[in-house]
């Protein structure tokens, strides 16, 4: 196990104790999640070593890499999948200036796909081998290694996309400072992250599914995301509901509490309720180079 003797985000070295929950999906292990006393940033630490990580991905429920359909939660992200495309392309079509997308977590490639179809140049990084087979296998499109970012030239990409990735990313400051490196000055990233401030965080605590440990590295907050860019001077200038997102997290956090699943749609429908601006369950931020 690896310790973090600093915070990822400021380098702070105090942490208090935030709260310790199990890993339903391979080990049933516990693991915890700090909070930075400096900057407020929520982390889980310690974490598996970096090439143990993978072992925890090893789950048949850890369906953004399945394309099953059976059983209702995989036919419902399925269902749901079709229509977040759609969307996820119209963003895409709004902000990029240029026709170079890049998307980091690729997974099985359905993202890229889609806007493949619409006429983009793609570029798909993924450290799955198995996702980056089906990617090519079934969709016809060809992901590169993760390590790939590093051969990248700067300036070059016009939309950079991570969908529900920045949480998994093993060395986030390091990742992030190249992703700005890469980035066209009038370029757009988009990430799509959790975020532990919404009402159904809160209401199921410790069996809340999206902190998904140990492989959510990072439990984020609006404040987080814009403390974090910061550094590498980007900013926010648009945050987005995923308003599905809670009726997913809800019916897998009720699978991990008592199975409850007409429950699970109503804490779901109460948390987009409760929501305001930036506290929907999963939440999208466009952001920029500062001064661009």
């Amino acid at each position: 196990m690896y310790t973090h003797e600093t915070c990822p985000i400021c380098e702070g070295n105090k942490f208090e104790s935030f709260l310790k929950a199990v890993d339903y999906t391979v080990s049933q292990d516990t693991f915890q999640i700090v909070k930075c006393i400096s900057c407020g940033f929520h982390f889980t630490n310690p974490i598996p070593d970096e090439d143990k990580i993978g072992d925890y991905y090893k789950s048949e429920s850890y369906i953004s890499h399945s394309s099953t359909n059976r059983g209702l939660i995989n036919k419902i992200y399925q269902r749901v999948r079709k229509h977040t495309l759609k969307q996820k392309l119209k963003l895409v079509k709004k902000w990029a200036k240029g026709d170079n997308v890049m998307d980091i977590g690729a997974g099985t490639g359905h993202f890229l796909s889609t806007c493949q179809k619409a006429g983009f140049n793609v570029l798909g990084l993924e450290p799955d081998q198995d996702a980056r087979r089906f990617a090519e296998t079934h969709l016809n499109v060809k992901l590169q290694p993760t390590e790939e970012l590093y051969d990248l030239g700067h300036n070059s990409k016009d939309i950079i996309t991570m969908w529900h990735v920045l949480e998994h990313v093993y060395h986030l400051k390091k990742d992030v400072k190249q992703i700005s490196k890469v980035l066209k000055d009038d370029g757009t990233l988009i990430v799509a992250v959790p975020n532990m401030g919404s009402f159904d965080a809160q209401h199921y605590g410790a069996h809340w599914a999206a902190y998904d440990l140990p492989i959510h590295l990072y439990h984020f907050q609006p404040k987080d995301i814009a403390n974090l860019f910061d550094r590498v001077n980007m900013g926010v200038v648009e945050i987005l509901p995923m308003k599905f997102d809670s009726y997913y997290v809800s019916l897998l956090s009720e699978k991990y509490k008592d199975g409850n699943m007409a429950r699970a749609f109503w804490n779901g429908w109460r948390s987009n309720v409760k929501a305001k601006n930036d506290s929907y369950s999963s939440q999208i931020y466009i952001l920029k180079k500062k001064g661009k």
